[in-house]
């Protein structure tokens, strides 16, 4: 899969609360849409950069979400990344990638294991890399 380039998005500015609940350890859910225009949703691992407003989900690049994101355009494909914690929540939109060269792999890889634990070897790993558009959530 051949990597787009990356264009630059926008920092998240908003505060510490929000930078914290998106380091504590929770799960996530990630959306995409089918191209029978049916949703998928699973839950996933995911880290985000408030500071470079990207988000990353590893998996493998067999999954049915790396090869819905990976069908989109190569500006990106539209997904939701969203996380609970009983009345808190925070919900990311944006455009996903598939990124699948080693420097962009091992980076989501750092990212997963500060936030969650160092993740099984996988060599067909890929990580979605999300240029977060829209934020939204109660912190």
């Amino acid at each position: 899969m051949p990597s787009p380039a990356r264009p630059s998005p926008p920092p998240l500015s908003r505060g510490p609360e929000f930078a914290e609940f998106w380091r504590e350890r929770h799960l996530c859910s990630l959306t995409t849409v089918r191209p029978d225009g049916s949703v998928h949703v699973v839950a996933v691992g995911a880290t985000l950069d408030a500071d470079t407003g990207l988000a990353r989900v590893i998996t493998g690049g067999g999954s049915r979400k790396a090869r819905i994101i990976a069908a989109g355009p190569a500006t990106g494909t539209p997904v939701a990344l969203c996380q609970i914690d009983g009345r808190r929540w925070s919900t990311l939109e944006g455009l996903a990638v598939v990124r699948d060269d080693p420097a962009s792999v091992a980076e989501a890889e750092r990212r997963y294991a500060l936030r969650y634990r160092q993740p099984r070897v996988n060599p067909a790993r890929v990580v979605l890399e999300i240029r977060v558009t829209r934020v939204l959530g109660s912190v």
